[in-house]
């Protein structure tokens, strides 16, 4: 992460076809609206393809009947998965009733997944029912614009359940920052909302008539929670306080997970400090980073188009010095700050505005009615009576905030007949994992439906190691774009085929730290007998509070990345 070797601002050759495809999109328009009419098929062709996702939808299917249906000689069951734009995570229960009734009537699941992007999911609308669901949003004052592709996508904010005025000072700048980043095309509108069609030239002033080269994610940081891993994401605003009241950021930019298998021109990346920044400098400062990461990142490698591959190939302080250009200011150096934890409080807090904050553990953010436990129907009635808020973590759980004391025994009450506030072990509550099979076109071995009873393996371990009241930060992903946010945890696996992983060793609790591959390419009785032995020598061997990731690095067993650009495959 130095600035020993910068390299040109801009790479030069063959532009990547996606280059191409936005080129010719007419502003992400494309056909679209012929498309929908188009009833051969329950999918999109040709560049709609992908243009779908600048409207937060992508294609998929479902994977475990792909090869009953091809032998029937019919195509994949086509459905889209559609992700909300919800800053911060904040929903109403007016707005949370009517996702209810979407998704019970209209998906081909009846699930709301919630995700580590602190928004929800619908998976499985089929081609016919997407303008319902985009007018259904439109209704209660939300959308899907842009929580895809080579755009800035949900903006993430702490969640905060107890500095109440703090959170809605740093919430109301991730509002901010995500309507000010947004595409300003009407394609949107036109498509999915009948807006009526004028003849105008659709302009682009910050993301440009071709947007970024790559996605791009954005966090607000409230210390000393994590909750959030700036280190996953492009650019993060760390909250800066003084006497209860958000002066400033300090900017962080460049993080991020993503990598291919045996490609070593990718890695995993912790984001670099620029420095701080008073408060109403806030959105020069991210049009600053956005427009110089549009102008400067790799349009001819989608593979290393990120924002972090911008940062080594024309080093930090160029990067910075640029932000600092087109921003109009120069940064003061970081302010002090320390991250402590990123889970989620689990059960009850009281805020300091007296009012009470229920955060519930929702198993891999999945909402559903499950035998003997009716989430679903059981977070409907909460939001019937609910007079506050409802927030979705970035661990995918759910907080009924802004709970009255005249209202908390009633919420507990439908919390603990609806299977919502079942006991679960701190090492469950630490647990995460992204969708994987069977809808996502990129896995290659299971995490969600493979984490609950990996889980329960673990529990097993810790248990008999007298570690049951620990926890390790422990990841799951199907394949290496970096969902589940693996290489930010402890232990992370990462799918590499059916049933088998890779997987990585020494990440921290506080999410600064990527992990090493310390065991490629092997099966779940292989992890759990590395596991039992890893855990047998921390139990014995660590520090006062010391996790497993810090132990890992002290015993020698795993040597830290330290400069990932050089490192991470070393």
């Amino acid at each position: 992460m130095s600035d020993k070797h910068p390299g040109p601002l801009v790479v030069d050759g063959k532009l990547a076809d996606a280059e191409r495809m936005k080129l010719e999109s007419n502003y992400l328009r494309g056909t679209i609206e012929e498309d929908l009419h188009d009833g051969l098929t329950g999918g999109f062709n040709g560049d709609n393809f992908l243009l779908i996702r600048f409207h937060g939808m992508y294609q998929q299917d479902d994977r475990d009947i792909r090869a009953a249906r091809a032998q029937q000689k019919l195509e994949p069951r086509h459905a889209m998965m559609l992700r909300c734009r919800l800053p911060g995570g904040v929903i109403t229960p007016a707005q949370w009733q009517a996702i209810d009734r979407f998704a019970a009537e209209n998906t081909l699941y009846g699930s709301i997944r919630l995700t580590n992007r602190q928004t929800f999911q619908f998976h499985g609308i089929l081609k016919k029912h997407l303008k319902s669901a985009h007018q259904m949003l439109h209704s209660v004052g939300l959308d899907s614009l842009a929580t895809a592709n080579d755009v800035n996508r949900n903006v993430l904010c702490t969640s905060n359940p107890y500095e109440s005025e703090l959170h809605a000072q740093a919430y109301a700048w991730a509002k901010k920052i995500s309507e000010h980043l947004l595409p300003r095309t009407r394609a949107y509108a036109e498509v999915w909302l009948d807006g009526e069609k004028i003849a105008t030239t659709d302009e682009e002033p910050i993301l440009g008539q071709t947007y970024l080269p790559r996605k791009f994610k954005t966090t607000v940081v409230i210390p000393p929670q994590n909750d959030v891993d700036l280190h996953a994401n492009d650019m993060n605003f760390v909250a800066v306080a003084q006497n209860g009241r958000l002066v400033g950021f300090n900017l962080l930019v460049g993080g991020g997970l993503s990598f291919e298998h045996g490609n070593k021109k990718t890695y995993s990346r912790t984001a670099s400090e620029f420095g701080y920044l008073p408060l109403e400098h806030t959105l020069a400062v991210a049009e600053a980073v956005v427009t110089t990461q549009r102008d400067w990142g790799n349009r001819t490698d989608r593979k290393n188009a990120k924002t972090k591959y911008t940062l080594e190939r024309v080093g930090v302080d160029a990067f910075k010095a640029e932000v600092e250009r087109r921003a109009g200011l120069r940064f003061a150096p970081v302010r002090p700050y320390e991250f402590t934890g990123r889970g989620d409080r689990i059960g009850w807090v009281k805020g300091i505005d007296d009012r009470w904050h229920l955060t519930l553990f929702i198993e891999n953010g999945r909402i559903l009615d499950y035998p003997g436990r009716p989430l679903k129907t059981g977070l409907l009635k909460i939001a019937q009576i609910h007079g506050g808020e409802f927030r979705l973590t970035a661990n995918q759980n759910l907080i009924v905030a802004g709970v009255p004391e005249s209202q908390k025994l009633n919420i507990e009450k439908l919390a603990q007949e609806h299977g919502l506030m079942n006991a679960v072990t701190p090492q469950r509550e630490n647990a995460m994992a992204c969708v994987s099979f069977p809808t996502c076109p990129l896995a290659m071995a299971e995490a969600e439906r493979f984490l609950p009873s990996f889980i329960d393996k673990i529990d097993g371990l810790m248990a008999a190691h007298r570690m049951r009241d620990e926890h390790i930060v422990l990841r799951v992903t199907g394949c290496p774009n970096g969902c589940g946010r693996a290489l930010l945890a402890e232990v992370g696996l990462v799918g590499k085929a059916p049933g088998r992983y890779n997987l990585y060793l020494g990440g921290n609790r506080s999410g600064t730290r990527i992990p090493r591959m310390y065991r490629e390419n092997i099966t779940e009785p292989e992890i759990i007998k590395i596991m039992d032995e890893l855990i047998s020598r921390w139990a014995q061997d660590r520090q006062d509070g010391e996790g497993l990731g810090d132990y890992t690095v002290r015993a020698g067993i795993i040597r830290p990345v330290v400069d990932p650009a050089s490192d991470f495959w070393a």
